[in-house]
């Protein structure tokens, strides 16, 4: 069943087509990776999908519901969550704090001021407190809870952002390069996190250019060059397409 179908997909910036009438689908309980050379329109792509940036054409069905016209607020409060490219954490919270921002969100209310939280905080934002402590547990957080995002080193960083995004307890994440600036024990550690949250039943997509990555956690990759889809299928029939490797070694090779 497909969880999230992409239909037509076109966004123009002036005279510049960054995506250009791309259509797929993604079966739930999956991961698909979009790739493709830098510019070819991944990130352009994944804004459209999630509401951040508005199509010139085409629609996305999510969980059965064209979400045309919806903000990222709405489209996230539909089951979808994401994390960024460059690291968006509210750097005046605590890694707890910036997680507990989604726990709170998850209720359909009002996110409580953050300043009060320490010294003031109700029965039900410990409840929140401890299912954000749970999220940093489960993606392998190991620093101090209560240090600021610029304390962090850079791995914990992104396992944070995930945090912060599962605990709005999406059905579908998207990640924005996971792995960008990790060393390989880091890149590693994203690659068992990502299998953990397929072997937990959530639908995965990201944009990753460390193809032994794409590889080892992929079980369809949509390929984009130019704002164009180029392929989309196996990882192992994706790998061989010869226009894939054209658009990535050049033609002679």
């Amino acid at each position: 069943m497909a969880h999230l179908i992409v239909e037509g997909m076109t966004k123009r910036f002036g005279g510049l087509v960054a995506v250009n009438d791309v259509s797929f689908q993604v079966k739930r309980g999956t991961v698909c990776a979009v790739i493709g050379p830098n510019g070819a329109g991944k990130t352009t792509l994944f804004n459209l999908i999630t509401g951040v940036t508005p199509p010139t054409s085409g629609r996305v069905v999510f969980d059965g519901q064209a979400l045309q016209g919806l903000a990222p607020e709405a489209v996230a409060r539909r089951g979808m969550a994401r994390t960024f490219q460059n690291i968006r954490l509210f750097r005046h919270l605590s890694a707890l704090e910036n997680v507990m921002v989604g726990a709170t969100a998850a209720l359909g209310r009002a996110v409580p001021n953050p300043l009060s939280w320490p010294w003031k905080m109700s029965n039900q934002l410990r409840g929140v407190a401890d299912q954000a402590m749970a999220w940093l547990d489960w993606v392998g957080f190991s620093n101090d809870h209560q240090a600021r995002p610029h304390e962090l080193p850079y791995g914990d960083q992104r396992r944070l952002e995930v945090a912060r995004a599962l605990a709005t307890r999406p059905s579908l994440l998207i990640l924005d390069e996971p792995t960008a600036g990790m060393v390989a024990q880091e890149a590693h550690q994203v690659i068992e996190l990502i299998h953990k949250l397929r072997s937990a039943g959530m639908t995965v997509m990201l944009i990753e250019h460390n193809m032994n990555v794409v590889m080892k956690v992929s079980d369809q990759i949509v390929v984009l060059d130019f704002g164009q889809k180029l392929a989309d299928g196996f990882p192992q029939e994706v790998r061989r397409d010869p226009r894939v490797i054209e658009a990535y070694l050049g033609a002679d090779a």
